[in-house]
């Protein structure tokens, strides 16, 4: 008898252990997802002309990391304007063929032209070749949920985010506008928050992943040499457009010489078709990649546009202050700086 009790407490001491390791493990699982959300986030604009401090994505490391090095951290750049016109904010994704990223032109400086005219702008530095999909997908998933997560703290409204790609950043954009729960990144600690922009600003986008459509080194950088057929459809965002797809405002040239234009038209039919609100402008011009254009006269002219399109869609006030006039071309990476996208 004195045995059958001496086992039975035994078992009952051994559950109770067991249950309190479990009730640790979770806590730590969830500490860690918390701890993945808890950057904290520079509330103040940065000194003029100086760039802002980088909030890092995955503070105890991305997922899926290659190495331990400046390429395997992808970041945030918070532009905060000084004086506010308005609570809406813009992450904004600089193309680079998904093997490289302007950060400069198609970057820091869509971030300036926001600031001057009082938005705030989130300029991200993502993961690019080597890495494949879902990685660079999953960076911009996380961004735009970062920044939902602290909106609050940075005084934006988080029905108002929106996202600005350009090139391969344009994919990345029109992916997010489309269909961003597709590539959800593990333990991110934000999966809770939605990933959907309330707008989207496509500049010279690559969209297709098909042949002929698509630009084949975007393509071969962000699926491979060979990628799957169902995974080029996929990753096609004209087939995702749905009536959820947020207001989109596309520029292109119709000469482009990089990324054929049919990209951008086959966008805008997409949204058409499903009557989302969308503006395009083509240009009778052969250029890729001139950012705001600042120095081709042809094409210097079609920030205004945006800029007329956002106070149509309340995201600016007719009287906020005006954009800086055109300007040359910021490099494409700024001096002194590393992350993901530079490539010496």
């Amino acid at each position: 008898m004195c045995m059958k009790s001496a086992r039975l407490l035994l078992c009952r001491q051994q559950c109770f252990i067991l249950a309190i390791a479990l009730l640790f493990s979770a806590l730590g699982v969830q500490s860690a997802a918390l701890a993945q959300a808890a950057a904290p986030p520079p509330l103040a604009p940065a000194p003029n002309g100086q760039i802002p401090v980088p909030v890092f994505l995955y503070p105890q490391g991305a997922p899926g990391a290659l190495g331990k090095g400046e390429a395997d951290k992808p970041r945030l750049y918070p532009f905060l304007p000084i004086k506010r016109s308005s609570r809406a904010a813009v992450l904004i994704l600089p193309g680079g063929g998904y093997v490289n990223i302007a950060l400069g032109h198609e970057g820091f400086q869509y971030a300036e032209w926001l600031n001057a005219q009082g938005v705030a702008a989130f300029v991200l530095d993502y993961r690019v070749a080597p890495y494949k999909y879902p990685t660079e997908i999953q960076d911009g998933v996380q961004a735009m949920r970062m920044i939902r997560a602290h909106a609050s703290d940075y005084n934006i409204d988080p029905d108002r985010i929106g996202v600005w790609g350009s090139s391969a950043g344009g994919h990345l954009a029109a992916v997010l506008a489309t269909e961003c729960k597709l590539s959800d990144a593990p333990n991110s600690g934000l999966s809770g928050l939605d990933c959907q922009p309330n707008f989207a600003i496509l500049a010279y986008p690559v969209i297709s992943m098909e042949l002929p459509l698509a630009h084949s080194g975007s393509r071969t950088s962000l699926l491979g040499a060979a990628p799957d057929p169902a995974m080029e459809h996929q990753l096609s965002p004209q087939y995702a457009v749905s009536t959820g797809t947020p207001p989109t405002f596309i520029f292109a040239t119709t000469g482009d010489p990089v990324v054929p234009v049919g990209n951008s038209v086959a966008m805008y039919g997409a949204l058409q078709a499903k009557q989302v609100p969308v503006e395009m402008h083509l240009f009778d011009f052969s250029n890729h990649g001139c950012g705001l254009c600042g120095d081709i006269p042809e094409l210097a002219g079609w920030p205004m546009l945006l800029r007329t399109w956002m106070v149509h869609h309340n995201l600016l006030p007719p009287n906020a202050p005006p954009p800086p006039p055109p300007s040359a071309n910021m490099p494409d990476w700024p001096s002194g700086l590393d992350g993901p996208g530079h490539t010496s």
